[in-house]
């Protein structure tokens, strides 16, 4: 088990260490997609996309909708992880062939080996061509509403692994017919390959406390569902291997060779407004524990109930989270409202800076 660092690492280093090593010099985007390992995705736009809003802070000249334009010639894929989103291709290899927990009933065997002969004719096709095509009808979904049935089957097609999503037109994904090596595991090249997942998730979320730790580990059984049997094991080599060091009686751990008190860990007097699954914010139980409040999405919590808004973009400044803001982009206007978890000094430095942080949203934004 690696030494624990020095005592004298705080809370205030690991808030700094949390935001430098994620917010790194803004550099192209093939380079930020791979450095970050995993871009969650969320379909919401208030202002733009998730996706969007953390590549704009780590890519440079990023503009809304880049990513969607140039995916088709970056090695990159969309696929489940711990959440659905994109991921360099070398990564997204350790995932596949996926074995589903559930398997498929003769009927929709049927159905998706005529749709894969279909799409494999044509090279790539629109949900809505399928749909025309076989005239699946409707499902219901997961929330007890109607569903397209053919767009559920893509989605479980692409789950597991028969297709990959070759572009977007307007944001709706079109696909084409993939393969995956279909070799059997062998014990070593299983635990190689979960302990390299658990590696992508501390590269992304480091520095993590140990619940949230094992709580991303454990997730790894729906992006890696055949290696569900190895993730206990995984968790406690993860322990073992990584750096480490309790403070204020949380245990925290973060890649082996990174040091949280480092003075190369600078704090950007820059403000920042963050996705809400920006990496810094995504842990809601390390936004506690070092920011010291509450932050929640409230996209799916009835109006009335809303403390934070529809779609709560955190306000990062210098290395605190100090607030949250709701953007809605109409038009040429962006108009803004802020809100605060406490009194916070707002000084006027603050204020100029919130201002171009704000004019570099609109510029993103193409307004």
């Amino acid at each position: 088990m690696p030494d624990y660092v020095p005592a004298a690492i705080t809370i205030k280093d690991l808030r700094r260490y949390a935001v430098a090593r994620s917010l790194f010099a803004p550099t192209t985007l093939r380079r930020a997609i791979d450095r970050l390992g995993f871009i969650q995705a969320d379909p919401i736009r208030a202002p733009a996309r998730a996706q969007d809003l953390i590549l704009r802070h780590r890519v440079k000249n990023y503009r809304l909708g880049d990513l969607e334009r140039r995916y088709p010639n970056l090695p990159v894929e969309e696929d489940f992880f711990v959440n659905y989103g994109f991921l360099p291709r070398r990564h997204q290899v350790l995932m596949h062939p996926r074995a589903p927990r559930t398997a498929l009933k003769a009927s929709t065997i049927e159905r998706a080996q005529a749709v894969l002969a279909y799409v494999r004719e044509r090279g790539a096709v629109h949900p809505r061509q399928v749909d025309q095509h076989f005239a699946h009808g409707k499902v219901i979904n997961d929330w007890g509403g109607s569903s397209n049935a053919t767009t559920h089957l893509l989605d479980d097609m692409h789950y597991r692994g028969l297709l990959r999503v070759l572009r977007r037109d307007g944001g709706v994904r079109i696909y084409a017919a993939h393969e995956h090596a279909t070799a059997p595991l062998d014990a070593t090249e299983r635990r190689r390959r979960v302990d390299a997942l658990v590696d992508v998730i501390v590269g992304v979320y480091a520095p993590l406390p140990a619940g949230s730790l094992g709580a991303l580990i454990k997730r790894l059984r729906y992006g890696a569902p055949q290696l569900s049997g190895e993730l206990d094991r995984a968790l406690l080599r993860a322990k073992r291997r990584l750096a480490n060091a309790r403070i204020d009686g949380v245990d925290w751990y973060w890649p082996e060779g990174e040091l949280p008190g480092s003075s190369l860990h600078e704090s950007n007097d820059q403000v920042r407004l963050l996705a809400p699954f920006d990496p810094i914010v995504w842990d809601r139980s390390r936004f506690e524990l070092l920011w010291g409040w509450t932050y929640r999405l409230e996209a799916y919590t009835p109006t009335l109930k809303r403390k934070f808004g529809y779609y709560a973009l955190p306000v990062l400044w210098h290395d605190n989270v100090i607030g949250w803001a709701n953007l809605t982009a109409k038009g040429a206007m962006l108009s803004s409202e802020f809100g605060y978890p406490a009194r916070v000094t707002r000084t006027a430095g603050f204020r100029r800076d919130l201002d171009t942080e704000l004019e570099r949203m609109r510029v993103f934004l193409r307004l």
